[in-house]
């Protein structure tokens, strides 16, 4: 977790040290979407791209002998869209309220004496999201503004299945349907000639074990290998206000 802030941290260092050299050089300032963003309230849409991970704390971690290890294999690409509702209290601050959907996928393999399982876990998610969060405003720079965002995002997974169901796919991993997050990123303003664009980069870290620690009758060995198991999102937020 250490190294992810830190990531974030170096990539908003090196987004401003570059912007401070560009703004050397004189442009025009676009006056409409600051009006607009000087309002009390404003609104926009948003839409996203995700890649939904866990961070798994095996049974096993040792690689015991007939044990299973649980890793996820692949990440896959997901969608968000939301609707941007922002309060703003003074200069430098944000209040944001997004709600909104999102979908996407995690694909978890078990190994077993350094051989994956033939099974995968396919765990498919469609999110209602309530994210609310602080938006710390840098100064502007000719067209571009950089920004700091941080605050909790609860989200309820319609797609998280209440019993087993074996009809469709074999599936012998369950997930609870709500999860508090915490949501930690960096972005950029752009102020273009009509309306503001945001690019965003943002880390969304789940707080309870979200497993379903009741085993699938026949596949125990599933669940029994997995200690906990939290959620994380990367996402990539495109803001249009």
């Amino acid at each position: 977790m250490q190294n992810q802030i830190r990531k974030l941290l170096i990539l908003s260092f090196v987004a401003v040290i570059s912007l401070q050299a560009f703004s050397q050089k004189q442009i025009s300032l676009n006056i409409i979407p600051v009006l607009w963003e000087e309002k009390t309230l404003h609104f926009g849409f948003s839409i996203g791209f995700n890649a939904m991970d866990f961070n798994i704390n095996p049974s096993y971690p040792n690689m015991q002998a007939d044990s299973l290890y649980p890793e996820v294999s692949l990440l896959n690409p997901g969608i968000n869209i939301q609707i941007v509702s922002g309060y703003r209290p003074s200069k430098f601050l944000e209040i944001r309220f997004l709600p909104g959907v999102a979908f996407g996928q995690r694909n978890v393999r078990f190994y077993k004496n350094q051989l994956i399982e033939n099974e995968k876990q396919r765990l498919e998610s469609s999110f209602l999201e309530f994210p609310l969060l602080l938006k710390f405003k840098g100064a502007r720079l000719n067209n571009v503004k950089p920004y700091l965002i941080g605050g909790f995002n609860y989200r309820y997974d319609l797609a998280a299945k209440k019993e087993y169901d074996e009809t469709e796919r074999p599936v012998y991993l369950r997930v609870k349907r709500s999860d508090l997050y915490y949501e930690l990123g960096a972005g950029l303003d752009f102020y273009l000639p009509y309306f503001k664009l945001s690019v965003e980069l943002k880390m969304s870290n789940g707080m309870r074990d979200i497993l379903v620690h009741n085993p699938a009758s026949g596949y125990p060995q599933y669940s029994k290998a997995i200690e906990s198991m939290r959620s994380q999102i990367w996402i990539i937020a495109f803001h249009f206000e």
